[in-house]
């Protein structure tokens, strides 16, 4: 069976390829904070098993297999954060690290069970896509909140990133997935936008932050 380490390594290439079909050898290292040869030698091991096509000093190229896989790996990971979640109370700033144990659990039935469960969700507690049995991922078109225009009406359908500090940042805010904000003025110094939502009628966003919201309009 595939061990838990070549599956990181596998998850880390996934969402390296979502930026660039080629991947170097050293933006893996940097991604997994490991040394070259080290990463080196865990790619050949993948290349063995079908999950990577690649020649010394070229990039590192996921097969379908590997993306396939990879695919699978991650919708373990997101069932279990939206189970924790919708069924066991956990904040979403709680679920990521449980999830990570998780996610190399081999039990099928287990997922399917979690699924038939939450009624087949297609989204995590962070609005990132769960892909399906398959191994496919629709992705939605959301905008940054930072592109959006002032006067305008968005409502937060994802994140760029959920690390937890921006989700407790978040959560001292009130603001969840869902959540409806009027755009009402941008700083022309920083970017920084000021919005109102639900009973709050004034407040300022950073570039920093409203560059992690994706929102659509309504």
């Amino acid at each position: 069976m595939p061990s838990i380490t070549k599956e990181n390594y596998l998850k880390a290439l996934f969402f390296l390829h979502q930026k660039n079909e080629d991947i170097a050898i050293s933006d893996l290292s940097k991604n997994l904070d490991l040394s070259t040869p080290t990463v080196n030698s865990m790619v050949k091991k993948l290349q063995e098993i079908g999950w990577v096509n690649y020649e010394k000093y070229k990039p590192i190229r996921l097969t379908t297999k590997g993306e396939k896989e990879a695919a699978l790996v991650i919708r373990k990971h997101r069932l279990t954060e939206i189970f924790l979640s919708k069924i066991m109370g956990f904040g979403w700033e709680e679920v990521h690290d449980i999830a990570e144990e998780m996610e190399h659990i081999k039990s099928e039935k287990l997922f399917d069970k979690m699924d038939e469960i939450l009624g087949y969700p297609t989204v995590d507690p962070h609005g990132s896509p769960i892909p399906s049995k398959s191994g496919e991922i629709v992705h939605e078109e959301y905008l940054k909140l930072s592109h959006c225009k002032k006067n305008s009406k968005v409502k937060l359908c994802s994140l760029a990133d959920s690390s937890a500090e921006l989700l407790l940042f978040l959560n001292s805010k009130d603001i969840k997935l869902g959540t409806e904000l009027i755009i009402l003025g941008i700083e022309p110094f920083d970017q920084s936008y000021t919005v109102a939502y639900d009973s709050i009628s004034s407040l300022m966003l950073s570039t920093a932050v409203c560059e992690r919201l994706l929102v659509q309009e309504v």
